[in-house]
């Protein structure tokens, strides 16, 4: 029988799969500490009051949601560029190491607290999620090859990686943020970014030529912009080509856009206005953001109709799902946002005896149970791999050893009081949480004969985004309109948090990740 070539991989196995994959699931896990460990806190330490135990920076939520909505828009944007560059110029790990660095260097400039070194932060941290970010999935790709069988159960265990790096990051850096001191939360996701990229540094040896740099350089990104009309697909399909009018229609649209991303975040914060204009009322954000929302649209509107008619009945259920998708995820992604201000100013989060030790306990078990879980897996690679890559290991246990000291430490401080006060960024893990306990439901629900058609997964999982922001609402009907205060029970956030991460296992097509 033939071999693949990356049969090699599968001798040394950790539960049933490449000691690789596990290099590469906490290599993840560190990126997505400091991600989301930095995320939780962005808001609440901008937007927090400038005298008290831990001061923040007293912005506006205008002004700290414009600089987190232009942060999380360009940490989507640039993989287009650094997924590019790994193809065909530097190879999958040398762009994740570049991506790690520049990450690391990111969250390190943000611990200095000052205005420049925030900025300088950010964009070091866009840069080198646009290396990382597109290449881990990559090296997967690459390393099952010849492997299909396998290659599912491979994404299942990474992205359970996502979400141990999510869950530990928000609990710890959260924690660390508002009860330490908010430099140390941006420095905590620096160390474990650091260590995360060392750690797969020295695991290089493993992967062997897998995302190694390309020994042919391929095209160059301006010429794989085919424009030439009678170019045909693979599939000998003859490709709608760029009239004029689409050309026009993309300038207008990119223009727009770049005067809305500059324009939107240096008005708010800095009342620095690159256009100083209204329209029908509009400031000149709003303006060039709807101009470039309709000269998409109607870019769509002119090329469509010139598909044949199955590939045209395709893009139009395509734009549908995808208009869809940016609803949800708009209004999803104010877990960073306007839902950590909700928390902090509107939610009674003081707990007293018998209510108090409860929460302790409940914080305990969903801290240490994943956390044993995964140094379980740890241990696990130490045995398969010690020999081969021992310093890789050694750093991995450095990191766990420093995880589970602030967790221990965090534990005994939480005990030692008779009221507890629960942090702002408790609330985030729940989705990490909900995600592992439903997962499985899902999973069975997709897999059965019941499986719903795309369509009804993509109306469930906005009706259940819906919700989630019903219960918000419903809690805070009573606050009186302006008010900068409430005592809302935590109860409305905890079903917000679950109906919305139901909405996102619904939406996220889960029969393609499980």
């Amino acid at each position: 029988m033939a071999q693949n070539s990356t049969d090699h991989f599968f001798e040394d196995k950790v539960l049933g799969h490449p000691s690789g994959l596990f290099v590469l699931f906490f290599t993840e896990m560190w990126e997505r500490f400091s991600y989301y460990g930095m995320r939780a806190i962005l808001v609440i330490f901008l937007t927090g009051a400038l005298i008290g135990d831990n001061p923040g920076w007293a912005w506006t939520s205008e002004a700290a949601l414009s600089l987190l909505g232009t942060y999380a828009m360009l940490v989507y944007l640039t993989p287009l560029v650094g997924g590019w560059l790994a193809d065909n110029k530097i190879g999958y790990r040398m762009a994740v190491v570049i991506g790690a660095l520049l990450m690391t260097l990111g969250h390190a400039s943000m611990a200095i607290e000052t205005p420049t070194f925030l900025y300088i932060g950010i964009a070091f941290l866009i840069v080198g999620n646009g290396f990382f970010k597109p290449n881990m999935t990559s090296i997967i790709s690459k390393m099952y090859e010849g492997h299909d069988e396998k290659k599912d159960g491979a994404y299942n265990i990474f992205y359970m990686g996502v979400n141990a790096g999510a869950f530990i990051g928000i609990m710890l850096c959260g924690w660390v943020g508002e009860k330490i001191g908010w430099s140390y939360g941006f420095g905590l996701a620096g160390i474990f970014m650091l260590l995360g990229m060392l750690q797969f540094q020295y695991a290089q040896s493993l992967f062997g030529d897998i995302g190694a740099k390309p020994k042919n350089e391929k095209v160059d990104l301006i010429d794989g912009l085919v424009n030439d009309s009678d170019v045909v697909s693979s599939k000998g399909v003859k490709l709608n080509k760029f009239l004029v009018v689409d050309y026009i229609l993309i300038l207008v649209f990119v223009v727009s856009a770049l005067i809305f991303i500059i324009n939107d975040p240096l008005s708010k914060i800095g009342n620095i206005y690159t256009f100083s204009f209204t329209v029908a009322g509009m400031p000149n954000s709003l303006f060039f953001a709807l101009l470039a929302a309709i000269t998409f649209i109607v870019l769509l509107i002119v090329r469509i109709p010139r598909y044949v008619k199955i590939e045209r009945d395709r893009m139009i259920a395509f734009s549908i799902f995808c208009l869809f998708t940016i609803f949800f995820w708009a209004a999803f992604e104010q877990a960073a946002g306007s839902l950590p201000i909700y928390t902090r100013d509107y939610t009674n989060r003081i707990l007293e005896g018998g209510a108090a030790t409860t929460f302790k306990i409940i914080d305990l078990i969903v801290t240490v149970v994943p956390l044993c879980v995964i140094t379980y897996v740890l241990i696990s690679l130490f045995r398969k791999t010690f020999k081969r890559i021992g310093l890789s290991n050694i750093i991995l246990g450095i990191s766990f050893v420093i995880v589970w000291a602030i967790v221990l430490y965090k534990l005994f401080i939480e005990f030692q009081s008779t009221e507890t006060e629960v942090p702002i960024t408790w609330f985030a893990i729940l989705n990490s949480l909900f995600i592992i306990i439903f997962a499985p439901l899902f999973t069975k629900w997709w897999d059965s004969k019941y499986n719903p058609p795309a369509s009804v997964k993509y109306f469930l999982g906005l009706a259940l985004l819906g919700v989630g922001f019903g219960f918000l609402a419903f809690g805070a009907k009573d606050v009186p309109l302006g008010a900068k205060t409430a005592s809302l029970s935590m109860a409305w956030l905890v079903f917000a948090y679950l109906f919305h991460t139901l909405g996102e296992m619904c939406l996220s097509q889960w029969d393609y990740l499980i």
